[in-house]
């Protein structure tokens, strides 16, 4: 049953590794049993540049989430990200031998299936192959075909990418922590999962997951989605801005964003000074919150631009009647909502974590910053696409039907045996008789 199932997502951020397990309540609502997280050494951009480091973060978090929840940890969701993803939409079709048939769900996984086999550039591997519409004998615009009559079966589909580089030196990581690997899963799309609804993917909404290394931008049309990018710019590049600009430590500029940061700078007070301890013996630096937050500001302006720039790309700029949510550590600046409003002229909104939570030991994964690690174990209940699922369970439900006309078949058979047997044997005692 799925409540008594347990799933571990694992986010490798560049940041900060995060472990949380979880499971499904009794209302389907995910209730998180444990979170361990470990700061993130051997990662740059979504990409794992140091393995022994990074081993070092995932072992640690492991054992963290182990001990609060009690449970031992051996397969995990893990997430996948970094300027090395690739999305595109490719075509497909199939033939089918007979019009009067209908279309299976074994014909759309024969569809699905032939788009593992495309061409794509060498050094990369399709990650995820998603429908977008189907069409049945030139009549397009069907969102499930199955039950339909038709002899050509054609689709576009969502193709996602990585490097293969990239995909192995996770496995590698992983494994060496003594886990194996149940799915990899793009980010944006397990963030998704944690922090938009239902109806938000069907009028049209853009999901931007500001994380340290990253911006993952996903976009959801008609409950499908449509498009995916990652921007190589996050949180950690505005510390650094603050670390040269206001000539103070690496902490000390993460700490004054965390803390005084803003999006826009004419929110910030202009009286208001913060008193940064000075290094060896040097008197105190005092930092306007005013110029702090014109540092952000231009940074996050270049963001939310791409970000914009994205949108435009996909073709769906008029039809997201949803807006944008922005999730990750980066969206908890303050301000930030206003900004995107003003720069893209669409509603917006923070996504927090919390539509699918239940009541849970851990009251952080609440926060934007666990958006992904919560979503990565979402993803380990339900299928990426929602028609995966739909399908999956026809398919059993056609099996377990079969199975039953088998068991009736062979209970008439087996009656009709037993009744033969018995008269041979009554037969035989007859025999025995005289």
């Amino acid at each position: 049953m799925e409540n008594d199932k347990i799933v571990v997502g694992l986010d490798i951020g560049t940041t900060k590794i995060c472990a949380i397990v979880g499971r499904k309540n009794e209302f389907g609502k995910l209730e998180v049993l444990g979170m361990g997280k470990a700061e993130s050494d051997g990662v740059i951009r979504g990409i794992v540049t140091n393995i022994d480091k990074t081993v070092n973060a995932i072992e640690k978090a492991v054992r963290e989430a182990e001990d609060q929840s009690g449970i031992d940890i051996r397969v995990v969701n893990v997430g996948i990200a970094g300027q090395h993803i690739k999305s595109s939409i490719h075509h497909g079709s199939i033939t089918r031998s007979s019009n009067d048939d209908e279309i299976t769900v074994e014909d759309v996984n024969r569809l699905t299936n032939d788009m593992y086999r495309i061409v794509i550039p060498p050094g990369s591997e399709i990650i995820h192959v998603m429908p977008q519409d189907y069409t049945v004998d030139y009549e397009d615009g069907i969102k499930d075909p199955v039950g339909m009559s038709g002899v050509k079966l054609e689709a576009d589909f969502h193709v996602i990418t990585a490097q293969t580089n990239a995909i192995n030196n996770i496995n590698k990581c992983v494994r060496r922590a003594g886990l194996e690997i149940e799915n990899l899963i793009l980010e944006p799309l397990a963030s998704s999962m944690a922090v938009l609804s239902e109806e938000e993917k069907e009028a049209g909404i853009c999901l931007v997951d500001i994380g340290g290394g990253t911006t993952d931008i996903a976009i959801f049309h008609d409950n499908i989605i449509r498009h995916t990018a990652v921007i190589p710019f996050g949180g950690n590049i505005i510390t650094s801005d603050i670390k040269q600009g206001c000539m103070v430590m690496q902490h000390q500029a993460e700490t004054l964003k965390t803390k005084f940061g803003k999006a826009i700078a004419e929110e910030a007070s202009p009286n208001e000074i913060v008193s940064i301890p000075g290094i060896r013996n040097r008197a105190p630096k005092e930092i306007s919150v005013k110029n702090l937050a014109h540092i952000i500001e231009a940074r996050m302006e270049e963001i939310i631009e791409l970000a914009h720039t994205e949108i435009i790309t996909s073709g769906f700029e008029n039809k997201l009647a949803g807006g944008i949510v922005v999730t990750g550590g980066g969206s908890q600046l303050g301000c930030l909502k206003q900004l995107v409003e003003y720069m893209s002229g669409m509603d917006a909104r923070i996504g927090y974590p919390n539509e699918h939570l239940g009541k849970s030991k851990v009251d952080a994964v609440k926060s934007p910053m666990y958006a992904t690690s919560v979503g990565l174990v979402l993803s380990g209940f339900r299928a990426i696409d929602e028609r995966e699922n739909i399908y999956k369970e026809r398919k059993e439900s056609g099996k377990v039907i079969a199975r039953k006309k088998e068991a009736v078949k062979g209970d008439f058979f087996a009656k009709i045996l037993n009744k033969t047997k018995g008269l041979l044997i009554d037969d035989l005692d007859g025999k025995n008789d005289y």
